[in-house]
Order: C-alpha cells, then sequence, then structure tokens
C-alpha cells in the first residue's frame, strides 16, 4: 500500500480526527472504483446521520438581474445577455407569502437570494426584516446577498439569520477563468464575517464548468479545510444558460458528479451535502446514487433563482419510491 493511500484508508476510517486534506488525498478518492467510493461515503454518512432523512430548502430569488459582477455561469449579470429582465427587491409581503406556500409544502429551510455584488446598507434593511418574519413562521432562514461589509454580519445575526450561503464556486487555479470582477479571497473574506457573527455558513460549489478532476478535488479541499466545514454544501452540477460565457461548457459525466458528491461527504463528514442546481436535469436513478453517495439536503420547489428544478410532486413521489423523508 503507498503512503498515500495509506493515509486515506486511515482519514476514511477515522474522519472526525481530519485535520487537513490534500488535493492528492482527494484525487485518491475520486480514483477509487465507483462502488467502493459510495460504500465508503455511505459508510461516513452513516457515522454522522439518519440515511433516511433529507433536509428540505427552498430558494427564492428576491432581487433579479442587473449583478455587476461577470460570473461566467450565472444569468443575472448585467454583462450576459440572457434576456433575463432587472427586476427590484420584492416586499416583504410577497416574501413571507412565498415562505408561508413553502413551509405548507414542507420545506423547513427558507433561502433568499438577491443579485448583488454586496448590499448596500439601504438594501439590508427591508432584507433584515425578511429575516425576521421568515423565522416567526418557524422556518430555518438562509439569505445569499453577495459580499459583505463591515458589520453587516453582525446586523444579519441580531435579525436572526440561521445561515448565509457564499459558494466559493471552483478551485483556486480555475477561478479567474469564471470569474474575474471578484476574487476567491474576497469570497473567503465574506465567509470570515460570516462565522465570525456566529452565522451557520452554506458554501459549496459549481461542476461541469470545464474544470479537471484535479480541480475538482482542489475546490472539495478548500471547503473541507476552512477554519470550521462549512454546515451545508451545496454541490451545483452546471445549468448551461444561453447568453452566458460557459454555455458551451462540455457536460460533466453523471457518475463523475456523484463521486463528487461522494468526496465531499468523506471529507466533510458532519455537513449537509445538498444537490442543487442542475437537479432538474437528473433522473430518478441519478438522485438516488447521490444520495447513496451522501447527499441528505436538496432544494425544494419549481424555482431556484432563474431555473427551474423538479415540481414538488415529483420530489414527493421520488421520496415515497425510496423510502426517504424529509426533515
Amino acid at each position: 500500500m503507498t503512503t498515500t493511500s495509506a493515509t486515506l484508508e486511515r482519514n476514511i476510517d477515522t474522519p472526525a480526527a481530519r485535520k487537513r486534506w490534500t488535493v492528492a488525498e482527494i484525487e485518491a478518492l475520486f480514483e477509487l472504483p465507483f462502488l467502493e467510493l459510495v460504500y465508503r461515503a455511505q459508510a461516513v454518512h452513516r457515522a454522522h446521520f439518519d440515511p433516511q432523512a433529507i433536509q428540505r430548502s427552498t430558494l427564492l430569488s428576491i432581487k433579479t438581474g442587473g449583478c455587476s459582477e461577470d460570473c461566467g455561469y450565472c444569468s443575472q449579470s448585467a454583462r450576459n445577455d440572457t434576456g433575463l429582465a432587472r427586476e427590484r427587491l420584492m416586499p416583504v409581503a410577497e416574501v413571507i407569502a412565498s415562505a408561508r406556500a413553502a413551509k405548507a409544502r414542507g420545506a423547513t429551510r427558507f433561502c433568499m437570494g438577491a443579485a448583488w455584488r454586496g448590499p448596500k446598507d439601504k438594501d439590508l434593511e427591508p432584507v433584515l426584516e425578511m429575516v425576521r418574519e421568515v423565522k416567526a413562521l418557524g422556518l430555518q432562514t438562509c439569505v445569499t446577498l453577495g459580499m459583505l461589509k463591515d458589520g453587516q454580519a453582525a446586523q444579519l445575526a441580531e435579525a436572526g439569520l440561521d445561515y448565509y450561503n457564499h459558494n466559493l464556486d471552483t478551485a483556486a487555479d480555475f477561478y479567474d477563468q469564471v470569474i474575474t470582477t471578484h476574487t476567491l479571497q474576497d469570497r473567503l473574506d465574506t465567509l470570515d464575517k460570516v462565522r465570525g457573527a456566529g452565522i451557520n455558513v452554506c458554501s459549496g460549489g459549481i461542476v461541469g464548468m470545464g474544470e479537471s478532476r484535479t480541480q475538482r478535488a482542489a475546490l472539495i479541499a478548500q471547503l473541507a479545510n476552512l477554519p470550521t466545514p462549512p454546515d451545508s454544501v451545496p454541490i451545483n452540477n452546471l445549468v448551461q444558460i444561453p447568453g452566458t460565457p460557459l454555455a458551451g461548457a462540455g457536460a460533466l459525466d453523471p457518475f463523475e458528479f456523484v463521486r463528487t458528491i461522494a468526496a465531499a461527504r468523506i471529507t466533510m463528514p458532519a455537513s449537509h451535502v445538498r444537490l442543487s442546481a442542475g437537479r432538474e436535469q437528473m433522473s430518478d436513478e441519478l438522485q438516488a446514487l447521490c444520495f447513496m453517495a451522501g447527499a441528505n439536503s436538496m432544494f425544494y420547489g419549481e424555482r431556484l433563482l432563474t431555473t427551474d428544478n423538479p415540481d414538488a410532486d415529483r420530489d414527493d413521489r421520488l421520496f415515497a419510491r425510496l423510502g426517504l423523508r424529509p426533515v
């Protein structure tokens, strides 16, 4: 057995004791025979979670379009000609009505996303009210607002925010091929502010953007080696949107996507690993493999910001077929 293999075995057997993962170790996970990797991921998953329980979140775009960033995957960038109309921040009452409907359908977390580089102080005030009102409904609250300035995370925490989503998106050495208007360090700085305010971190990435397997492994390593691994790790499979620079990216092999889920589960054993964008294009069989590989969270509802998601009835039927239960 090689040194890398021996270390890998030790880290999988005692994941709670793991301090840092190297990219080489995570690449070694990707290179395992598929069924062996899924078996190991399922074992780690069962050691930390009920394997039949799936957390369900609903995501609402509270301010759509007109973002100044140039993220190559995004329909909401003002630099991308996707035909998406720019909209103002939704009224608080409409957001609360959507939150009530999401709770009635069975969601336990309500996530609100605004297409900003970062919120201005005047924009933050109504969002704070949304957080307070949604939390009063008995839902967990999450927002994704872009990069935060000093003091803004503390305001969100005071309003009762449970989670702040800020994805790392991709590996450091692939970042400028996807985004040039901010850096990976900018993202890490916002996560530091969120963590410092006592808010749970939700951070993951996007695969299928043309990155290599090594770069997928590097993304997982970056997430797993944060000061504290994210509480929630959304894994997005690129939805190719006409008018964006990544519209012509080659589709990721489905088994490679499952391998990414499994690597996230093994390296972040106590985190919720979430099936996020791209689920509309996934078969029931592929989603079942992802759950077997350790995914235990999903976005629930017909819309994810500006892209389609499976309707709730389809998800309910899938849960019934697989014997899964929402939490």
